[in-house]
């Protein structure tokens, strides 16, 4: 009689553990039309049409929020038009999807290498070298030509001006 309370609750929680389960859609399975704008997106992005580049990205994730690549694209986006922390936010949304995302790692790492945070671009380039492993890994080839390059805003250094004579 002790364990009949016990035996029911567990009958219950089994019961609504295994049936929530089957309504969800697996992560790996995106809205086909979002996948299909996130395509026109970066056509866009490759044309030289940020504008609409932006719109199309923007309308793969609001058709589904869980697409990595589009978040990754509205980087590379920002990157184009040197919004570096836009960039960075971007690449942020997608690893929080997915943390282990070496595109992401890496779009993220040259965003940062532009905007001087060189040391946090380096974390990222360890990163996905660990991610890799001993294969060759194009975001680690990338982040690192990057880093060595260093951040491409050219800080304009004043001539002083020879002194005005009275």
């Amino acid at each position: 009689m002790r364990l009949l309370p016990i035996a029911v609750a567990l009958g219950i929680a089994a019961a609504t553990i295994s049936s929530s389960g089957g309504t969800q859609v697996l992560d790996a399975q995106l809205n086909p039309q979002s996948l299909t704008w996130q395509k026109a997106g970066e056509a866009a992005l490759a044309a030289g049409n940020f504008q609409a580049a932006d719109d199309a990205l923007e309308t793969a994730l609001v058709l589904d929020p869980r697409n990595r690549g589009a978040f990754v694209a509205l980087a590379r986006v920002a990157q184009r038009q040197k919004l570096y922390g836009q960039a960075i936010r971007m690449t942020a949304k997608a690893l929080a999807l997915e943390p282990n995302d070496t595109v992401a790692l890496g779009v993220q790492g040259e965003a940062m290498v532009e905007q001087g945070a060189v040391a946090r671009a380096q974390q990222n380039l360890a990163k996905i070298r660990q991610l890799c492993g001993a294969k060759p890994c194009a975001p680690a080839t990338s982040l690192a030509a990057a880093i060595q390059r260093g951040p491409a805003l050219a800080v304009k250094s004043e001539t002083p001006t020879a002194p005005k004579k009275n």
